[in-house]
C-alpha cells in the first residue's frame, strides 16, 4: 500500500488513490440479521424435500429442452436468442450433471444393498453402502445450493466505506485496523484495492475511508461484513490498564452498472400536436408544429415548440423524454443505495453491533451467527474465510428454508 513516496506495507496488488469522480462514489450501508440458529438445510447431509426435487427435475428438463433449440437452424441464425440460450445452457449445467450423478449414485447404493444378502459380498458391499450413502448425502446438499437463485450482483466489484463510530481516538485507529485486515483479505485473494477517499484520525487511524475493490466475486465475499464492528481492548494512551469499547462501521456496496439510455417503446407514447405560440406578424405559426409526448407508463410529459418544423420539435421532445427517463431512473439507482447504506450502518452505537473482537482475550464474535473464535491475531492479519463461509452457509440455510416452503 502507497503512501505518498513510502510503503507502508509490502503488496503484490498495491492500493492506489484516486480522486473522487461523479461515478466513483455512490451516494453514502446493519446488515440484514441472520436468524440465530442453524437449521437442517444447512447440513448438506439433510435430505432433499419432494419439492426441491421437482424443482431440481423442471431445471434439468429446460437444460435439456434447451439443447435441443440450441440445434435449431432458426435459433442458430439468430445471434443474439443463440447467445441468450447457450449462457442459460451453462448455468443449468452444474444441476444437470450433478443430478445424473446422483440418480447414479442411487443406482448403485440399490445394487450394494442387494449385494449385502450374499454373505460372501457382505463385508464388501457394507463399505459400498457406508461410501455411496455418505456421497448422497454430500450430493444433495450441494444440489439445494444450485438450486438457490443467484445474486446478481454477487461477481460486482464493490465499495467499502470504514468510519469511526464511538470511542474517540480509539475508534478512528480501530477503523484503520479494520481496513487494513479487509485490504489484506483482498491481497490474499488477488483483488485490487483503490482508495477513493480518507480522512485519518488525530492519533492514527481514519475518521472516515472510502475504498473501491475490484476482483472476481469480492462482493459475494464481504458483502455480510457491513454493520458496526466493536472493538474491547485496552489503548496504547490509557495509563491505568483499562479496557475501553469502542465501534466503527463497514458499509458494503455493490458497483452498480452505468444505466444505458433507456429503451422508449413507441406504443407508450401518447403524441399530440399544437400550435406554437409566437410574437405574432409574420412569424404566426400557421401550423400545428409543436410537440407534446406523454409517456405513459410514468406519466412524464415533454413539450417543444422551439422549431417551426414539427419533425425537429418531435425529435428535441423524444430526446428530452429520453434524457428525463434516464435521469429518474439514475436517481431510484441513487435513491436505492443510499437507503441500503442506512440500513447497513445504523447509528454507529456500539449496543448495534454485529461482531465484538476482545483483543484481551485474543477472541472473536459474530453475534449473528452465535459463532466464535480465538483466531484474532490471524483474522486481523486478513484471514477471513472462516468467518466469510460461516456467514454464507447461514444465509444459504436461510434461503434453503425459503424454497423448501416455496
Amino acid at each position: 500500500m502507497r503512501r505518498g513516496g513510502c510503503t507502508a506495507w509490502t503488496s503484490r496488488n498495491p492500493i492506489r488513490r484516486s480522486a473522487p469522480s461523479a461515478r466513483s462514489l455512490p451516494p453514502w450501508p446493519v446488515a440484514t440479521p441472520f436468524a440465530h440458529r442453524v437449521r437442517s438445510y444447512a447440513n448438506p447431509a439433510s435430505p432433499m424435500t419432494p419439492s426441491i426435487r421437482r424443482k431440481l427435475e423442471t431445471l434439468v428438463e429446460r437444460h435439456e429442452e434447451i439443447g435441443l433449440l440450441l440445434a435449431q437452424p432458426d435459433v442458430l441464425a439468430d445471434g443474439v436468442r443463440f447467445r441468450e440460450l447457450s449462457r442459460e445452457y451453462a448455468q443449468l449445467e452444474p444441476v444437470a450433471a450433478a443430478l445424473r450423478e446422483h440418480a447414479a449414485a442411487e443406482r448403485e447404493l440399490a445394487d450394494a444393498r442387494a449385494m449385502a444378502d450374499d454373505p460372501e459380498l457382505a463385508e464388501l458391499a457394507a463399505d459400498d453402502v457406508a461410501r455411496l450413502t455418505a456421497r448422497l448425502a454430500e450430493l444433495d446438499g450441494e444440489l439445494q445450493i444450485l438450486l438457490l437463485p443467484k445474486d446478481p450482483r454477487d461477481e460486482a466489484n464493490l465499495y467499502l466505506e470504514v468510519r469511526a463510530g464511538t470511542g474517540g481516538d480509539e475508534a478512528a485507529i480501530f477503523a484503520g485496523d479494520l481496513f487494513r485486515m479487509y485490504a489484506r483479505y483482498a491481497e490474499r485473494r488477488r483483488w485490487q484495492v483503490e482508495i477513493l477517499s480518507e480522512s485519518p484520525g488525530e492519533h492514527g487511524g481514519y475518521k472516515e475511508i472510502v475504498a473501491r475493490v475490484e476482483g472476481k466475486g469480492a462482493y459475494s465475499r464481504l458483502k455480510f461484513e457491513s454493520g458496526t464492528h466493536r472493538v474491547q481492548r485496552v489503548p496504547e494512551t490509557e495509563s491505568q490498564g483499562r479496557i475501553h469499547t469502542s465501534a466503527a462501521t463497514v458499509a458494503i456496496l455493490p458497483e452498480l452498472d452505468e444505466i444505458e439510455a433507456i429503451a422508449i417503446n413507441p406504443a407508450d407514447l401518447k403524441i399530440d400536436t399544437f400550435r406554437a405560440s409566437g410574437a405574432g406578424g409574420q412569424h404566426v405559426n400557421k401550423t400545428d408544429s409543436a410537440i407534446r409526448i406523454t409517456h405513459l407508463p410514468t406519466g412524464t410529459v415533454v413539450e417543444c415548440q422551439d422549431e417551426r418544423s414539427q419533425h425537429k420539435n418531435r425529435a428535441r421532445a423524444m430526446s428530452l423524454l429520453q434524457a428525463r427517463l434516464t435521469d429518474e431512473a439514475q436517481s431510484k439507482q441513487a435513491a436505492a443505495q443510499a437507503q441500503e447504506r442506512r440500513l447497513q450502518v445504523g447509528s454507529g452505537d456500539r449496543s448495534q453491533r454485529i461482531r465484538t473482537y476482545n483483543f484481551p482475550q485474543g477472541r472473536i464474535t459474530d453475534h449473528r451467527v452465535n459463532l466464535t473464535l480465538y483466531r484474532l491475531p490471524e483474522i486481523m492479519q486478513g484471514d477471513l474465510d472462516e468467518l466469510v463461509d460461516t456467514l454464507t452457509r447461514e444465509h444459504q440455510a436461510d434461503e434453503l428454508q425459503a424454497l423448501g416452503h416455496g
